[in-house]
């Protein structure tokens, strides 16, 4: 689906920082040239990687370049440009995830949110819940992260803007046992959604991850199918740490999809085309600034056209 020009132009605004990183140095490379040579791949490749892109992106996308020009028998510099960016484009295409809206295979249709303290995760979800709400959807919000004093406030005031539902416990009581109350009265009041706040778990304490699966099972439980996704909100300003986080989650709860946050606070905006290369796992929406609208879906060529 084309974006209309007020959320390209949010979109390009929220990667500016990286679109600086990424831009100035490729121009600076490109200035001057008439043709194509080894060096000046070599130079792409350093840039590409210093980019957080990560060095076995940058060759596959070096590569791949190199590969068409070639074939194409182009020795034109601009022509390798447009090069990198279809291969950039190519390699995220794939990654595009996309929430059902229209006709929901389930209802509810439950989404897990997991990712460390810090990410943004609460807001994520409360920007979403008021998103679909807007679109017509029915919301329930779990306040399952029962660890941490402020998150359930938080969500609550979400709740309150989007005009959501909410299920609470006690601080400190079973996270599971919101889940299935959340469910149950999501399915009594024949909801759509249920977005379910997980605590801010650190990825290295296995325990944590032992919590995360429990409420998995017991969303199964009480609804065979649940949680129809699991997705984990990352923040790109951790760079690489980012790919290490999801590569734990994933293996301790197989993930159904990504969130990037805070895609406005940093320069490494291209770390998107490293998880997209080395993992298996749908991104659906970048977090490029504080406004709701801001929270955008994930389009490959949107984003290549917007950073690069």
């Amino acid at each position: 689906m084309a974006r209309n020009n007020s959320f390209f132009k949010r979109l390009r605004k929220g990667l500016s920082k990286s679109r600086e990183q990424l831009n100035e140095k490729v121009g600076a490379v490109f200035s001057g040239r008439k043709g194509i040579d080894e060096e000046l791949f070599e130079e792409l490749e350093e840039i590409l990687i210093t980019s957080d892109i990560g060095f076995d992106t940058a060759q596959t996308l070096i590569e791949s370049a190199k590969r068409k020009l070639r074939h194409k028998d182009i020795n034109n510099p601009e022509s390798l440009k447009q090069s990198i960016r279809e291969e950039m484009v190519s390699l995220l295409k794939p990654k595009e995830g996309q929430l059902p809206t229209d006709a929901l295979p389930t209802s509810p249709y439950v989404i897990f949110f997991a990712g460390v303290n810090g990410v943004g995760k609460t807001t994520t979800i409360g920007k979403l819940a008021l998103k679909l709400k807007k679109s017509g959807k029915k919301v329930i919000l779990a306040a399952a992260d029962t660890f941490r004093a402020a998150a359930t406030p938080q969500l609550a005031l979400w709740g309150e803007k989007s005009g959501a539902y909410i299920i609470a416990h006690q601080d400190g009581s079973d996270p599971s046992a919101v889940v299935y109350d959340a469910i149950q009265s999501a399915q009594h009041r024949k909801v759509d959604f249920v977005l379910v706040d997980t605590a801010g778990r650190l990825h290295t304490k296995k325990n944590l991850m032992e919590e995360l699966k429990k409420m998995c099972r017991v969303a199964n439980k009480v609804m065979p199918g649940a949680p129809q996704e699991k997705f984990l909100v990352l923040d790109a300003t951790n760079g690489q740490n980012a790919i290490m986080q999801a590569k734990m989650f994933h293996e301790a709860i197989g993930l159904t999809g990504l969130i990037m946050t805070k895609m406005d606070s940093t320069a490494k905006g291209g770390v998107i085309f490293q998880i997209a290369h080395e993992l298996d796992i749908p991104i659906h929406l970048i977090g490029v600034g504080e406004e709701v609208e801001d929270l955008q879906d994930f389009e490959a060529e949107a984003f290549v056209q917007a950073i690069f």
